[in-house]
């Protein structure tokens, strides 16, 4: 369970963004950006554009079911492109500042609350100033706590939603274990998807580091070198695989 509540998160939507934006000001708009190799820093500008749009929808008009749409004008130009970005999570932030954390709509397991957005969000865009800054060369550390509430959020949330059917196998277990704070998670690969438990146990690999390192290893954004590594590194290496989203 996260020890962040809903303004904390819409406080890091809202840090996380400007500085999102600011890495992209730094490198030219057709270079690549290594962690989504099919991406220039042009196309992540507009996919944040057009997903914080799409969750400020869900937000306001309370869905009860997914809509989505990527048929959003945007901006030609570098100085347009970067504004619209800039209005759109100034909008989202202010639809979340709006709405009460325990509103009713619709969220990725299905009916859930609006705290699940703001926590959706901040965690998306977190991921993606990562990514824009290894664009630029390099990328500066999620905070730790984040980070570590980003674990949480990416094990029990997104891996059992959109990981289900990729994160199989007959038993294989993954221990991740946080080194700057609290923090053990076991994963264990079975038939009908990951198994998650916040425990201490032994694991046939076992993954030590910082809690953003640990978070970029897990959505493969950073090399093992900056974690510690015990047991089955071959693994690991599938995890990449069966993770890559």
């Amino acid at each position: 369970m996260s020890g962040m509540d809903h303004d904390a998160h819409i406080d890091a939507i809202e840090r996380e963004s400007a500085a999102f934006v600011d890495a992209a000001t730094a490198v030219d708009s057709d270079a690549r950006v290594p962690s989504c190799p099919d991406w220039s820093v042009n196309d992540l500008l507009r996919h944040v554009g057009i997903v914080q749009r799409w969750a400020t929808g869900q937000v306001a008009e309370r869905r009860t079911e997914r809509v989505w749409t990527d048929a959003v004008a945007t901006a030609d130009d570098r100085d347009g492109l970067l504004e619209w970005v800039r209005e759109g999570s100034a909008g989202l932030v202010a639809v979340l500042r709006a709405t009460p954390p325990d509103t009713t709509m619709w969220t990725f397991p299905g009916m859930g609350e609006a705290r699940f957005w703001s926590r959706r969000q901040a965690h998306e865009i977190a991921l993606h100033r990562v990514d824009m800054q290894l664009a630029g060369g390099a990328a500066e550390p999620i905070d730790s706590d984040f980070a570590c509430d980003g674990i949480d959020e990416f094990l029990e949330v997104i891996a059992p939603f959109r990981l289900r059917d990729r994160l199989v196998g007959a038993g294989e277990t993954f221990h991740f274990h946080r080194t700057d704070g609290d923090g053990e998670w076991l994963v264990r690969l079975t038939p009908g998807g990951p198994e998650i438990e916040r425990a201490h146990a032994k694991g046939d690999v076992a993954v030590r580091g910082g809690a953003s390192d640990l978070l970029l290893v897990l959505r493969n954004r950073t090399g093992l070198d900056a974690v510690e590594v015990f047991g089955d590194e071959a693994l690991l290496a599938r995890w990449h695989e069966l993770a890559a989203i």
